[in-house]
């Protein structure tokens, strides 16, 4: 499957079909071909500002953006990495604080690509390593880069000595990368998801995690021995209660911080992840303060948004209209939670093949005034019907989300989720690019 990407400036777009143009690895990925990419640049990833490596299947993105949040609100100045992008392909890279400039950009992928040419790179090994020269090229204090696919043969797993290494939310995502047969490593799924994310644990590195059952804690904990990284985990290490506020505490002592303003219970557990990183590494000194005032300003598209004014949201006048790129099961459940107490919604959803049909639909069964099936743009996408066969009202299919929400019924509010390519299509659609 490719992650299509278009820019509105030529020598952008002429990049872009380039990396359009490049295989993607089947199966298994290895380190190999992103090694040779980044030693041919000068191993720029040898040399970055303190990194804050984040993976898991969930919430990943939400703790980079409270990461980068909570730096700046201390005044520091931050790259950040993040995936997918949404709207435009810049948003995977944020240099000093702003998504990169056209130009840059195009220099940058225009440089990796000669630079691989013969190696036959993937599109996110490029992109790692387009990342790891813009950071390695231009001053900052702090680099926070999300984990694109696992982590273990994630193409940003070349970078030794971070300041902290953290895990989010694990499930099951991604099973033909992910659970690809192989010797020495644990047969129960869960499991093997904890053993590949556990994947960027560093020595002498914090990894700082969320809490698990035993037998994925013991996983990662296991490996993280086995390399000599330094655990850090929710429920052992470190504590949140999650209520009016979050109550942290840890070995440095106790917090009362604020609930995030982004919408979700789940929100303020990666809010709580974000702090554990922080208080258990010494490289980069945040305050209490900052890292409040962090978790209140912290903004990430797609993650329970309420839509603002546009040509989409135009089609149901003053109805509330959210939009989320869940398409996991954890995914569907932490939506489903946030809507609990909730009047009835309209549901809109397109899902890719690859996912599972359910994993949105299943947890709203009995909330939903309506079900409305799309195709996922510019990939291939699961059958009205088979996306029927979970849920507990008729569904009706259109070409698109503007035609989907013309023919709601006049009351109720909209959710439109499923998939992240969608929610990309809804905020170009609706004005409402990333910045």
């Amino acid at each position: 499957m490719r992650d299509f990407a278009i820019s509105d400036n030529p020598r952008v777009q002429a990049q872009l079909d380039r990396l359009g143009a490049l295989s993607l690895p089947q199966g298994r990925i290895g380190l190999e071909t992103i090694h040779a990419l980044l030693a041919r640049l000068g191993n720029p990833e040898r040399d970055l500002p303190p990194v804050f490596h984040v993976a898991g299947t969930n919430g990943k993105g939400s703790t980079c953006a409270y990461l980068r949040a909570m730096f700046e609100a201390e005044g520091l100045t931050v790259h950040a990495a993040t995936k997918p992008h949404l709207v435009r392909y810049n948003e995977r890279i944020r240099i000093a604080g702003k998504l990169i400039a056209d130009d840059l950009l195009a220099d940058l992928l225009q440089e990796v690509l000669d630079a691989g040419e013969d190696l036959a790179p993937s599109f996110f090994e490029v992109t790692a390593a387009a990342t790891f020269l813009a950071f390695h090229r231009i001053p900052a204090d702090v680099c926070v880069i999300e984990v694109g696919l696992g982590g273990r043969f994630d193409a940003t797993n070349v970078l030794d000595g971070q300041a902290a290494c953290g895990i989010a939310s694990l499930g099951i995502d991604h099973e033909a990368f992910l659970l690809t047969p192989e010797a020495g490593v644990p047969e129960d799924p869960l499991c093997r998801i904890a053993f590949e994310k556990a994947g960027i644990a560093r020595p002498g590195v914090p990894l700082v995690t969320q809490a698990y059952c035993p037998d994925m804690t013991r996983t990662i904990i296991d490996h993280a021995m086995q390399v000599g990284a330094r655990t850090a985990i929710r429920g052992l290490d470190w504590h949140a209660a999650i209520g009016a506020r979050i109550a942290y505490r840890d070995r440095h002592g106790a917090l009362d911080l604020p609930l995030p303003a982004l919408a979700g219970t789940h929100q303020a557990d990666n809010a709580a992840l974000a702090v554990a990183m922080l208080r258990h590494q010494d490289r980069v000194p945040v305050s209490p303060e900052a890292m409040a005032r962090g978790i209140a300003s912290a903004r990430w598209p797609a993650r329970l948004q309420r839509l603002g004014p546009g040509p989409l949201t135009a089609l149901v006048p003053g109805r509330t209209v959210w939009l989320d790129g869940g398409h996991n099961v954890d995914a569907g459940l932490a939506i489903a939670r946030h809507f609990a107490g909730a009047p009835s919604l309209h549901l809109i959803t397109g899902m890719l093949s690859s996912k599972d049909p359910a994993a949105i639909v299943a947890p709203l069964r009995g909330h939903l005034l309506s079900l409305s099936v799309i195709p996922a743009p510019g990939h291939d996408a699961h059958r009205p019907e088979d996306i029927a066969a979970h849920a507990d009202l008729p569904v009706r299919a259109f070409a698109d989300v503007a035609a989907a929400l013309g023919a709601l019924p006049p009351e109720g509010d909209v959710l439109i989720a499923g998939s992240l390519y969608l929610a990309g299509e809804v905020l170009r659609l609706n004005r409402e690019r990333p910045d």
